[in-house]
């Protein structure tokens, strides 16, 4: 290794090093635990007593904790508690549809302060998409009470992903007025803080590596199936995007079972999207002969057969023998379906899980899963294990303000600075 000169500063082993690493240790203890006395910090940091006190009066003289009470139970005087500053930053995160923009504000501790929701319905789309953002983020910053200056991060999850090398949006036809060639540099120009942009699949791995079922596991596949399939790679702990940020969008996968359809990105169909897209199944479940409300989106009519099909929804206790038979075998069809496309990505990738999420995937349950298990075990030489996500409500938005708070974190936590 080469020499280092004793004292520099950022010299890695230096005193102020070792403040900035024990500081960032104990901040973390702090968002994991909750409130903590200087005596449980020294004791969970193997840190001495009076280093303990040191750190966290340096902490709390850069704002960064505050002194919250005193700690029952025991006798004697309590001790005095610590927390995290939640007001040292803000940030929010936005879930975009082609319906609406879902937007919310959280805290330093990851604290919800605040929430907006923006329609957009094809009628009223006049303004520009980067308005609606500013909107939605200024809906969000008044609910929590804020102005869109005191937000330290925004992260936005559209459908399809920013080509990093023209900066456009891809693989989303549906989302209009998002493929404007100027949209970053016209967010950029109106928000004050940094804003990233990211495919709303990869937000919801974000969300189910840090707090869900892929938590501790540092390579996975999240499958997504509401109206449409896609999925995040996670290799190493960091997604993978690929080059022009297309990584995941398997919905155009060619496999088994599905029309081979030539120049996808121009038809929007075929592969993947046609044997297990929740148009695909609806259109499944009519051959079937299961009928459904046609003025129901497909999602939602699909995700009603499968929770009857598993048992989920009691009116299935009472379907006659032929429609129970073909709610099963819609099941078994979606699972192998749903297993086939896997057994390609599973071939070439051999990730460690497999997290099902979105709506369709949270209707069939385990009884899908562990039905997707057993196919996948027949048509792949890897066997990772398959969970259901645990993230269920908004994860997409849930993802994105847990993208902009691990990024502040890093910032904010930084003493070494």
């Amino acid at each position: 290794m080469p020499a280092t000169t004793p004292g520099t500063p950022g010299t890695p082993g230096t005193p102020r090093v070792l403040r900035a690493m024990n500081d960032r240790a104990a901040l973390e203890l702090l968002l994991r635990h909750g409130p903590l006395s200087r005596a449980r910090i020294g004791a969970l940091t193997g840190l001495s007593k009076p280093t303990a006190s040191q750190l966290l009066a340096r902490l709390e003289a850069a704002g960064l904790v505050l002194a919250t009470g005193t700690s029952t139970g025991r006798p004697g005087p309590g001790a005095q508690l610590y927390s995290i500053n939640p007001a040292v930053a803000r940030v929010a995160g936005l879930d975009v549809t082609a319906a609406r923009v879902r937007a919310a504000v959280a805290d330093l501790t990851g604290r919800t302060v605040g929430t907006f929701e923006l329609p957009t319905p094809p009628g009223a789309r006049t303004a520009s998409a980067a308005e609606h953002v500013v909107a939605a983020v200024d809906g969000a910053a008044k609910a929590a009470g804020l102005v869109r200056a005191d937000l330290h991060r925004v992260v936005v999850g559209t459908p399809g992903a920013f080509d990093p090398r023209t900066g456009r949006l891809r693989y989303a036809s549906h989302l209009p007025g998002w493929h404007a060639p100027e949209l970053l540099e016209e967010l950029a120009a109106a928000l004050p803080m940094p804003v990233d942009c990211e495919n709303d699949v990869n937000l919801v791995a974000v969300a189910e590596q840090h707090g869900g079922a892929a938590h501790g596991h540092d390579d996975f596949v999240l499958l997504w199936a509401e109206e449409g399939v896609g999925a995040a790679l996670v290799f190493g702990g960091r997604l993978h995007r690929g080059s022009t940020g297309g990584a995941g969008e398997v919905g155009f996968l060619p496999v088994p079972g599905a029309p081979l359809v030539r120049g996808v990105g121009r038809v929007g169909g075929g592969g993947f999207q046609a044997l297990v897209g929740a148009q695909a199944l609806r259109r499944l479940a009519h051959e079937l002969g299961l009928r459904t409300d046609p003025a129901v989106p497909d999602a939602e009519a699909v995700a009603t057969l499968l929770r009857r099909a598993t048992g989920a929804d009691t009116a299935a206790d009472h379907a006659a023998d032929d429609e129970a038979a073909a709610l099963d075998e819609l099941l078994r069809r979606t699972a192998t379906g749903i297993a086939t496309g896997l057994a390609a990505m599973v071939a070439v990738l051999d990730p460690e899980l497999i997290v099902l999420s979105g709506r369709l995937h949270h209707a069939g349950g385990e009884v899908l899963r562990e039905a997707v298990q057993r196919e996948l075990a027949e048509l792949a030489a890897p066997r990772p294990r398959t969970v259901l996500g645990h993230v269920t409500e908004s994860p997409v938005l849930a993802g994105a303000l847990a993208g902009a708070l691990l990024t502040t974190r890093d910032e904010v936590f930084d003493t070494n600075r």
